[in-house]
């Protein structure tokens, strides 16, 4: 019963201690019950690109160039549970 209180009362303050870390380094979480994954976000104060991830570039076919703010910086995937297998083809 004590280990439950316990439990109870540290799951919210862990989970907002780390909401509050995520959201100071620039990262986004993606959780569900498949898998965890953190990346990165664009820096809002990033003199490049103003916080907007990137740019466009000239010409004909403009294509997005992204910046380094974000672009550079590693992703983190957790596998939790497998992923079900088709019985048959979704299409």
């Amino acid at each position: 019963m004590r280990i439950a209180l316990l439990l109870a009362a540290t799951v919210p303050l862990t989970a907002a201690t780390a909401a509050a870390a995520l959201k100071a380094s620039h990262l986004k979480l993606y959780a569900d019950r498949h898998r965890l994954e953190i990346t990165a976000r664009p820096r809002p104060n990033c003199p490049h690109c103003h916080g907007e991830g990137g740019w466009w570039t000239g010409g004909a076919f403009p294509e997005m160039e992204t910046c380094g703010c974000w672009s550079d910086r590693r992703e983190l995937r957790l596998r939790i549970l497998p992923v079900p297998a088709w019985d048959e083809l979704p299409f």
